[in-house]
């Protein structure tokens, strides 16, 4: 856990934070976003002590950080800022072990400890354990230092912007994989971010600043529901309804598909679906259950032709992950024209699908009764 009492920093006459406290439960994310020169990094910043807070007194699992050398109490936090900082002469191996090292660990448990880290943060150990820092791409980089900054399993996670730099694409990807390491290890995360979507996506609470102190401290649905006042109604944005999305994962609104295997006697069957179920569309799949395409039942007649009845379809472009997030499915249903979507899994068979009556009744749920 992490307690920010009364913190206060000043350069001379300049308050950059002011005269706030806060706290983080053990095991969540907790976000700091803000306008630039809110404060926000430097509130992080003085948690393992990169600053020295002017006044106030910080605790980490009840201790002071204050009453702790600082060298001593970085070893123990983990810390991931926006351009990565790999030291450029050493191995992605030898960057992920340096806190380890300096930790006395024996050479054969952090072998192991590399190892597993780069398998949880999606890298192939054997391919990328003697990679040099300029052989990485952006995406790469920023994911070993998510490794390194875990490498001594520190309960505390601090981290300064760390998907900021990297294209959209790629910090879509970071976000999902942030999102499913930290459902497993559960460590106690302070993340600073200028991206409201990002924010709403991981945090488990966000913290809203401007001019060095805090405006609204809550979870994200309430800040997205019920603004404070003006500013955060007008920061948060009207498409907050929307934002809201992000927090809603696949897995949990999805229902059992409605699909047949292509093959003999489908349009049969498919009618038969029609007249007992009333259903209209049905997904069509191969033997291992991959997505081919769907059949319309309206257009289902006697001498109906196969080719006639299936609209083939590129799977990448319709179908969504299990973890992937209601929003990314709205994105889905947008761009392809369609209200229902099929779920796959890691072998891209399909295992459910997501409607657009399920996003509607989401969005119907946020408060539209806020008033300046």
């Amino acid at each position: 856990m992490i307690k920010v009492e009364n913190l206060t920093k000043k350069y001379g006459d300049f308050t950059a934070v002011d005269n706030i406290s806060f706290t983080v439960q053990e095991g969540t994310v907790c976000v700091i976003i803000g306008p630039s020169g809110c404060g926000k990094s430097t509130t992080l910043k003085t948690i393992n002590r990169m600053l020295e807070p002017t006044a106030g007194d910080i605790f980490v699992d009840e201790e002071n950080v204050l009453d702790i050398k600082p060298e001593i109490l970085r070893r123990g936090i983990g810390y991931v800022i926006q351009y990565v900082g790999l030291f450029p002469h050493m191995t992605v191996g030898e960057n992920i072990a340096v806190v380890p090292k300096l930790l006395d660990w024996e050479k054969s448990r952090i072998e192991m400890r590399v190892a597993l880290l780069l398998e949880m943060v999606g890298l192939d150990p054997s391919a990328y354990r003697n990679k040099y820092p300029n052989e990485l791409s952006g995406g790469e980089a920023q994911r070993i230092g998510v490794a390194r900054a875990l490498a001594a399993d520190p309960p505390i996670l601090l981290m300064d912007e760390p998907f900021g730099a990297v294209d959209p694409l790629n910090r879509e990807v970071l976000q999902r994989e942030f999102v499913r390491i930290q459902r497993e290890l559960k460590k106690t995360v302070l993340f600073v971010t200028h991206d409201l979507d990002e924010a709403v996506r991981i945090a488990d609470r966000i913290i809203i600043m401007r001019n060095g102190t805090i405006v609204q401290d809550d979870v994200p649905e309430s800040i997205l529901a019920s603004p404070k006042n003006k500013f955060v109604h007008d920061f948060v944005g009207s498409d907050r309804a929307l934002k809201r999305l992000s927090r809603f994962i696949v897995s949990q609104y999805m229902h059992k598909p409605i699909s047949l295997e292509m093959g003999e006697g489908l349009l049969n069957e498919a009618g038969r679906l029609r007249e007992r179920k009333h259903i209209r569309y049905i997904w069509i799949v191969d033997s291992g259950n991959r997505l081919i395409g769907w059949l319309d039942t309206v257009i289902i007649k006697k001498n109906t032709s196969l080719e006639d009845a299936i609209t083939e379809v590129a799977a990448e472009m319709i179908e969504v992950r299990e973890d992937s997030t209601l929003r990314e499915v709205l994105a889905k249903m947008l761009g392809e024209g369609v209200k229902v979507v099929p779920v796959v899994d890691a072998d891209r068979r399909v295992i459910g699908e997501v409607s657009l009556k399920d996003i509607e009744k989401l969005t119907e749920e946020v408060d539209a009764s806020w008033k300046e």
